[in-house]
């Protein structure tokens, strides 16, 4: 398992050649030309959810059925914007090569265009957030942790990202406070990024960290599964679901109608859902 994830930033660095024409086609089908890098709850229309990938961003209904809506292009990161339905922000690099930069699309990912190109741009940002408790305030990591305070019109440097950084997830209760998943635990910053302290899971591998509206925080640990935890009681983690085999989520997205409504992406390309706030899952749509 360890192996595994090991591998995650390699796997991040890849292009796979493909040519996609803009039609609907099963998420079993898409998983195996493409590689997941964000997932989102549709905020409109008839989609329920958003997959960011190597080869742009994907439209998935009730069905299963997933259509590019963008060009096609690496999205690296990837992020909902809180303050509006239809908007979404992401980084990564164009078809032709190279970092994208910052990107924002207006049209429910649609058209995207450049905001800016970040600090020491243009930035590639491979883990980035919206903060829940200020959403002009958003993170990015690309030599450091990167910080705007105006929905990512300028940016500045606030320190170094963690050793072996794999996800990171801003606080939805103090604009300041950043969560990282690290392969040596889980993280915590107070001020933005300037230092870090472990908050638990020391020596072990998260892989995922996500918080939510209500104030939960959670983490997936190798070897110990699914965890939870409230951001104003840290110490108290519970275990959710330990039932992943030999999947690793990478990527989570919690239903702002529906805080019991989550959903998550794995290194095998598994897009699953759960109804009960993370206790039981399911492939999304028997996609899997």
């Amino acid at each position: 398992m360890k192996n595994v994830v090991g591998r995650l930033i390699l796997i991040a660095t890849l292009i796979v050649p493909f040519s996609q024409q803009a039609r609907a086609q099963p998420l079993k089908e898409l998983a195996a030309h493409t590689h997941y890098h964000g997932v989102a709850f549709a905020q409109s229309g008839s989609a329920v959810l958003m997959l960011a990938s190597h080869h742009g961003l994907f439209a998935v209904d009730k069905t299963g059925d997933a259509k590019r809506l963008s060009p096609e292009q690496d999205f690296m990161g990837f992020s909902a914007s809180i303050a509006s339905p239809l908007s979404y922000f992401a980084s990564g690099h164009p078809a032709s090569g190279g970092n994208i930069g910052f990107l924002k699309s207006d049209d429910g990912g649609s058209t995207w265009k450049q905001i800016s190109e970040g600090m020491n741009g243009p930035v590639d940002f491979h883990q980035m957030d919206v903060s829940p408790a200020n959403p002009q305030t958003i993170y990015g990591n690309y030599d450091g942790i990167q910080v705007s305070h105006d929905a990512g019109l300028k940016w500045k440097v606030t320190g170094a990202a963690p050793e072996t950084l794999i996800a990171i997830a801003a606080s939805s209760v103090a604009e300041a406070t950043v969560f990282a998943a690290t392969k040596n635990g889980l993280q915590k910053t107070m001020d933005s990024g300037a230092s870090w302290q472990t908050l638990g899971f020391a020596g072990e591998i998260v892989s995922l960290v996500k918080t939510a509206p209500d104030g939960s925080v959670y983490a997936f640990v190798v070897g110990r599964g699914l965890m939870k935890a409230n951001e104003k009681t840290l110490a108290d983690w519970i275990l959710l679901s330990n039932d992943f085999g030999n999947s690793v989520p990478l990527h989570m997205a919690v239903d702002s109608a529906n805080g019991k409504h989550l959903a998550l992406t794995t290194q095998n390309n598994d897009v699953l859902e759960s109804q009960d706030a993370g206790k039981t899952w399911k492939a999304f749509a028997g996609s899997n």
